[in-house]
């Protein structure tokens, strides 16, 4: 059991403040959403199919999808370890694959409830 030594005098708003940044702090499971652009021979060597694997995996949400131009785009939500771990998955690729460049910036969170592998545009 935990025991926290909390500030005096207290008021419910100092309380609740207090107690979503310690649990935050110990569970770390702030989600977050980041939308990424993989760049390099990705398409055509199972890149999508294994990365909604590792998606799944680590309990990533979202989709993945291939670009007309040969980029395959990424929306995936999660929790700051698991989003890092995902992103360094990105980096890798599956065994054929060659990726050339990964850009990732945060975006507003949609709450996707699964993560989607997108095989066509519409």
């Amino acid at each position: 059991m935990l025991i926290f030594k909390l500030p005096t005098p207290i008021n419910i708003s100092t309380f609740q403040l207090y107690n979503i940044s310690t649990l935050q702090h110990f569970n770390n499971k702030m989600i977050k959403h980041i939308d990424i652009t993989v760049k390099g021979k990705i398409q055509g060597v199972f890149y999508r199919g294994a990365t909604k694997a590792v998606a799944d995996q680590l309990g990533v949400k979202g989709y993945i999808k291939n670009e007309p131009n040969g980029d395959v785009t990424i929306a995936a939500e999660g929790d700051s370890i698991s989003l890092e771990m995902f992103l360094e998955w990105c980096h890798e690729g599956p065994e054929h694959a060659i990726v050339n460049l990964v850009e990732s910036r945060e975006g507003e969170l949609k709450n996707y409830r699964n993560f989607e592998l997108i095989k066509k545009s519409l």
